[in-house]
């Protein structure tokens, strides 16, 4: 919904507004509707507002409460603002506006850091209390929306993204060696706190920071499913679970409807984007506008799935929107997307929702969209082989089915200061599985990709790309009560049908069989898929270019290898080998590093 930034001080010193106001100016995308900036003693906030509730000046921030005692900044959306505004209300608070920032500083205000427990939604903010000088960050529980951190001894800078960190200056860019391992190991996934710059981090999901006037700070993460079965769904068979999941996913859709301006839905013509528009239709929403990305077909595959999408919207009357891109067009905008990357994400995909987004906002500012099913109810195709494993044999089966590479293969690959000494990316898999809880193998397998996985790869890359645009993407999937109820699920009704068999039990009640019964479809990118063409010739710039000769992150040979035959080197999930390689040196080239 917007973009937030600040900067606190713990020498002594104001805060450098000057670098605040670069942070904003980065983040003008996000919120292209008003811009604000606060400070006071060590503090100093800055927003940019996209407008979606309270679409009045009296929503503008940063916003500081009636009684001066709180400032705040906020990115995303409280989707059950209204109710807790009735609350606050009747315990004696009175608001001057009718936005959810304002519920969220009230909030804070009667329930302290608690008040993150009663907010439904996608959000990050920032709170200054007054009195006593402390900051508190907080962030959603699926991580829908970022927080990226850069601390100093001296000071402590913030911001929606980590290009608006950046551009403030004096960032430690030099490149976190556990941080690409992971990038190259676990298909460009880098797991909270770590960025590949080793002098950023990200708040964790579900975090709520107090950092004090002298630096020092103390997290409470606030929210994990456990992901065993709970008493209250005892005897509870296959049609009893297909009717909870529908009806969360019900209030899960109706919730993320709440705005003040028109909310259409990406259609890619799936089963989860269907279900949505199914859901949507159910509640009687009429004229529901839903677009549609497609690629020139090339190499011999398809680059649409018209044929699935255009069915669901005949279906249900949709204001249909169907964008066709052609492949020079992909190379030409390759550069904008990763531009608008917070880090490197090596999909396919994340140009055509780039591209997507940019037609899309022209007709409406906020979307609903299909991601996080797959990484919720088991729907990949490596599920059941990890289900079959021993709880102790895990996250080796995990490893050989997901990453990309074993760590023994980066010793071909990187420069030796490059090289953790041990399997970094396989130690952290091991320690997450390890957690208390998950009641099987499949658990701690959906644990770690739900909260891990799904949060920096899919999550990330829809809020970079839409946000762009200054559009915002809402994923009902996502709603924390649907994955509570998800996480109990038993793993059989989830493996069932192939991955994903209660949603799939779930929509045969709304959908045609055709998208039901479809064979899985990914978000194709052909031109990037082959390497060829102007895009090859983006990738061989990059590696060729001085400042990656400089940085000396690849062993030459290897490149020269991948490069010699650029689309024969596929790692083991199949990505192209040379792409995944060549993005990480475009990105640090966009960037300026």
């Amino acid at each position: 919904m917007c973009g937030l930034s600040g900067e606190m001080r713990f020498d002594g010193t104001r805060p450098d507004l000057a670098a605040v106001e670069r942070m904003s100016d980065r983040l003008a995308p996000r919120g292209p509707d008003g811009h604000g900036v606060w400070s006071q003693d060590a503090v100093a906030l800055a927003h940019r507002r996209l407008k979606i509730i309270d679409l009045s000046e009296r929503g503008d921030q940063p916003m500081t409460d009636a009684r001066q005692e709180l400032t705040g900044v906020f990115n995303g959306c409280i989707y059950n603002y209204a109710e807790l505004r009735a609350e606050l209300v009747g315990l004696g608070h009175r608001f001057r506006s009718t936005s959810d920032t304002e519920v969220v500083l009230k909030a804070y205000q009667e329930w302290g850091t608690d008040c993150v427990d009663r907010f439904y939604g996608m959000f990050a903010f920032a709170l200054v209390e007054h009195r006593t000088g402390r900051l508190i960050l907080g962030r959603d529980r699926l991580g829908i929306k970022p927080l990226y951190l850069a601390q100093t001894p001296g000071r402590l800078r913030f911001a929606s993204s980590l290009p608006a960190l950046l551009a403030a200056g004096g960032v430690d860019t030099s490149l976190d060696p556990a941080a690409v391992h992971q990038y190259l190991s676990w298909h460009a996934t880098v797991a909270a706190p770590r960025t590949v710059l080793a002098g950023v981090r990200k708040l964790p999901p579900a975090t709520v920071r107090i950092v004090r006037p002298d630096g020092s700070h103390e997290d409470r993460c606030y929210w994990q499913p456990s992901y065993t079965r709970r008493p209250e769904h005892a005897g509870m068979g296959p049609t009893e679970w297909r009717d909870a999941v529908l009806e969360a996913l019900r209030t899960a859709v109706r919730r993320r409807m709440v705005a003040d301006v028109q909310v259409g839905v990406l259609l890619s013509g799936g089963l989860d984007s269907s279900l949505i528009v199914a859901l949507l239709a159910d509640e009687g929403q009429r004229d529901l506008a839903t677009f549609s990305v497609g690629f020139e077909s090339e190499g011999g595959d398809e680059g649409d799935e018209f044929r699935y999408s255009d069915l669901i919207a005949k279906e249900f009357a949709t204001d249909h929107h169907q964008l066709v891109v052609p492949s020079k067009r992909v190379s030409t905008a390759l550069d904008a997307a990763v531009a608008a990357m917070s880090e490197p994400m090596m999909s396919h995909d994340v140009v055509a929702f780039h591209l997507l987004s940019e037609e899309v906002a022209k007709n409406v500012k906020v979307v609903q969209s299909g991601q996080g099913a797959d990484e919720v109810f088991a729907g990949y195709h490596w599920y059941p082989r990890l289900a079959d494993a021993a709880r102790e044999e895990e996250p080796e089966r995990y490893a050989e089915t997901y990453f990309d590479r074993p760590h023994a293969d980066l010793a071909a690959m990187l420069q030796p200061h490059m090289l953790p000494r041990e399997d970094v990316s396989g130690r952290f898999v091991r320690d997450h599985m390890a957690m208390p809880g998950a009641e099987t193998a499949l658990d701690a397998a959906l644990r770690l990709d739900t909260h891990v996985m799904l949060v920096d790869d899919p999550v990330k890359r829809v809020d970079n790309m839409t946000m762009d645009w200054g559009l915002e993407a809402r994923v009902p999937f996502l709603d924390h009560e649907l994955v509570e109820l998800a996480a109990a699920c038993p793993p059989e009704l989830k493996l069932a049908d192939g991955g994903k068999g209660v949603l799939k039990e779930a929509g045969r009640k709304l959908l045609p069989h055709e998208v039901v019964d479809r064979p899985k479809g990914y978000f194709p990118v052909p031109a990037i898929t082959h390497m060829a063409g102007p895009v090859l010739e983006r990738v061989r710039e990059a590696l060729r270019a001085p400042e990656a000769k400089r940085r000396g992150i690849f062993q030459d040979s290897y490149v020269a290898e991948l490069l010699a035959a650029p689309d024969r080197h596929r790692t083991k999930r199949g990505a192209n080998a040379l792409w995944q390689v060549a993005l990480l040196e475009i990105w640090l080239q966009t960037h300026g590093i």
